[in-house]
């Protein structure tokens, strides 16, 4: 059977190009590598927890109680954060992040460029790892050009062979696109926890900077590529 690479894309920074930093997440999954009882634990733990099992996991409304959140208290929008970590621990992914501070990029083709580039960087350092796989395909749909772009001139330039881009299609693969935004919004944190820009919708979540990088940090980060 081909080997199949999964890659599933999110980004954090508004289109409207106002937030001060934009991150990039890409997260890989070896097609032959079942996700389904992780998946299926999560889901129990919500559904014995009385919490919600079909909201699709999103960071930015979860901590800030909008959209699908309003309705759920903060030690509610606490747990379900907590399970999606637990999760996250395990399943069997990689992932890598980068970071750009938007002042630094005259306009949207300069960052798509870096952004190529860095991905062509990062597919080089791990050639070994993405040539094992006969096929890679690339979930990405939130529609920002820049990232589309990025992704094209990157991962099937480097890895010369066919690439597909293409929507979730199963309920495996929604959540793992989740646990893109998850990632995401960790490295954000940590950004902002540095830059100390993390305010109290962080702390709340987190339990301040030391419990953060103790715990929800070093628990991604054990996942990066």
């Amino acid at each position: 059977m081909a080997k199949e690479l999964s890659i599933f894309v999110d980004e954090s920074g508004d289109r409207g190009g106002k937030a001060r930093y934009y991150l990039l997440t890409l997260v890989f999954h070896d097609q032959a590598d079942s996700i389904t009882e992780a998946v299926t634990g999560y889901e129990a733990k919500l559904a014995r927890s009385d919490l919600p099992t079909n909201i699709p996991f999103h960071s930015e409304p979860l901590m800030n109680g909008h959209k699908d959140y309003e309705l759920l208290g903060i030690e509610q929008r606490k747990a379900m954060l907590a399970y999606f970590s637990s999760f996250v621990r395990r399943l069997p992914i990689s992932y890598t992040t980068f970071v750009y501070r938007r002042s630094q990029f005259e306009d949207p083709a300069r960052l798509m460029e870096r952004m190529g580039r860095d991905i062509s960087s990062a597919v080089v350092e791990h050639l070994d790892f993405f040539q094992s796989f006969d096929d890679a395909k690339v979930y990405y749909d939130h529609g920002q050009d820049i990232v589309k772009q990025a992704l094209d001139r990157s991962v099937g330039k480097v890895l010369s062979k066919g690439v597909v881009r293409r929507r979730k299609t199963s309920m495996t693969d929604y959540r793992l696109e989740q646990v893109a935004d998850y990632l995401c919004t960790i490295e954000l944190a940590l950004v902002k926890y540095e830059a100390k820009e993390d305010g109290e919708t962080y702390n709340k979540f987190f339990g301040g900077v030391g419990s953060f990088k103790r715990n929800w940090l070093k628990q991604a980060r054990s996942k990066r590529i």
